[in-house]
């Protein structure tokens, strides 16, 4: 057998590990869900012991389809769900909490007092990021104030906090390493953006001990290496880490400044390349790490939607409207457009370019003649509709005109999706064959940290293979569209 790369995807419903081989051909994969446990409105939490069985049943899956032996993994690559936060004990590797997972809510007070004292601004140029509960560094301030006993055991040196990957690479390593990439770190509030090291000054505002928070590494480095870990050799190097997203942007072999990718998940995410220096955002995007490899570092811009593929998942399971996720784009088919409804996802507040965490799902427009057709194009329309507002704010700060947006995740699979997404952006969409770019783009990492591949030149040639979508609308439709879209949002 050749030599094989193992990939973590740790997402956000689910993990899914994949084998690839030393040319990035799929081997095998694995899946596992897990819970998703809600104690309170607007609260998200996942317990860690839940995260780590759906990571060993998955690679034992993965395993066990490929027959593969586990000797031939040569190098293991992580991708994760970025914004969630854990912490746990040093000393018996169990969680003193359970996870705070991204999309929870539960730190908008936090947020707002920090903006009522005028802390936004520094945060903002520090970090690239903005004070929303999104992010990990209030989520850490949150459990410093309300589980019992943590700063204490922290002034002992016994609590380790992270992000997904940084549990992930402790659980690998039998607990001898506590590291983070700078993508993920990226993501916390208490990352500088310029020198990627911890902030002091933004550590104390958030009230969150350095001494709890793990190095942070480049994207190809040795994390770390498996020790007592079921089912595959002790020894073989983690050497290739980034978040889901940025993971992404590298999977779909976005290297160059101006290029850019949307990935459709449980939400949906743009990241655009904007090369060697960080560009702050005037619309309220992100600025964030997009790689670091060896000395050099790429920035991008971000804007995420916090929901996409869940809004499908409401029809499925709120609502009862469609049995498979899938089955979505048949019925909306059977409608020639909206019949005037719009549906502004916003079930947990509106990402970028808003940033309104107050902000509640609408459905608008609704008469006697809407039926469940018309409600399925909408949901699907106001997932492309929130990536134009991005888009644009994108095109804005960069002072780059988008010809084309490669696409990936599960719900690119939608064709009519993605036809929708290039009518309202006026833009082509790339649809490569392989739209599991979030794992790729960590294979891609852990092969270069591995050696086994030598730098991103050797990369370019894998996405040969490509669906393209063209805009079928003119500039005056499009318009009409946007502007019913723009009222809705306002009373969202």
């Amino acid at each position: 057998m050749p030599d094989i790369i193992l990939v973590m995807d740790q997402g956000t419903t689910g993990t899914t590990v994949v084998l690839f081989d030393s040319q990035f051909k799929v081997v095998s994969s694995g899946y596992r869900e897990f819970r998703q446990i809600y104690p309170a409105p607007g609260y998200v939490e996942h317990n860690p012991d839940d995260i780590w069985k759906s990571v060993l049943a998955s690679l034992d899956a993965a395993l066990k389809k490929s027959g593969s032996n586990p000797s031939d993994i040569k190098a293991i690559g992580i991708t994760n769900q970025r914004e969630t936060a854990v912490v746990w004990n040093r000393e018996t590797g169990r969680p003193y909490y359970n996870a705070i997972v991204w999309q929870c809510r539960r730190t908008s007070d936090i947020c707002e007092n920090l903006k009522d004292k005028g802390d936004e601004d520094l945060f903002r140029k520090k970090t690239g990021l903005l004070l929303d509960p999104y992010f990990s560094g209030t989520k850490l301030t949150w459990y410093f104030r309300n589980v019992p006993d943590l700063r204490e055991e922290a002034s002992k040196g016994k609590v380790a906090a992270g992000t997904i990957d940084t549990f992930l690479v402790w659980k690998l390593s039998g607990g001898k390493t506590h590291v983070t990439d700078v993508t993920n770190a990226s993501r916390t509030l208490l990352m500088n953006i310029e020198s990627l090291s911890w902030d002091e000054d933004l550590c104390s505002i958030l009230e969150v001990p350095m001494s709890v928070l793990p190095e942070i590494k480049g994207s190809t480095e040795v994390f770390g290496h498996t020790t007592n870990v079921p089912g595959i050799p002790d020894g073989i190097p983690v050497c290739g880490i980034a978040g889901d997203q940025q993971a992404a942007l590298f999977g779909q072999a976005c290297f160059q400044s101006g290029e850019a990718k949307c990935t459709y998940g449980t939400g949906s995410f743009l990241l655009m390349n904007t090369g060697n220096e960080p560009i702050f955002s005037n619309n309220k995007l992100l600025t964030t790490v997009a790689w670091k490899i060896k000395d050099e570092t790429t920035y991008a811009l971000e804007g995420s939607a916090f929901i996409a593929g869940a809004a499908v998942q409401w029809l499925r399971d709120g609502l009862n409207i469609i049995e498979n996720a899938a089955d979505i784009e048949e019925l909306a088919r059977q409608v020639p457009d909206t019949g005037g409804v719009t549906m502004v996802p916003a079930f947990v507040g509106l990402g970028a370019p808003h940033w309104r965490s107050d902000a509640r799902g609408l459905i608008a427009g609704l008469t006697r003649g809407t039926n469940r057709a018309h409600l399925a194009r909408a949901v699907l329309e106001g997932i492309a509709l929130q990536n134009v507002e991005i888009l644009y704010a994108m095109e804005s700060d960069s002072k780059q005109k988008l010809l084309s947006l490669k696409v990936d995740g599960g719900a690119s699979k939608n064709n009519l999706l993605m036809q929708m997404q290039a009518d309202l952006l006026g833009c082509k969409i790339i649809r490569p064959e392989m739209i599991e770019a979030t794992a790729l783009g960590a294979a891609f990492l852990a092969g270069i940290g591995a050696g086994i591949i030598n730098d991103t030149s050797e990369l370019t040639g894998i996405y040969n293979k490509y669906h393209s979508f063209e805009s079928k609308i003119g500039d005056g439709e499009r318009e009409a569209v946007l502007k019913r879209w723009r009222v809705a949002v306002g009373k969202a």
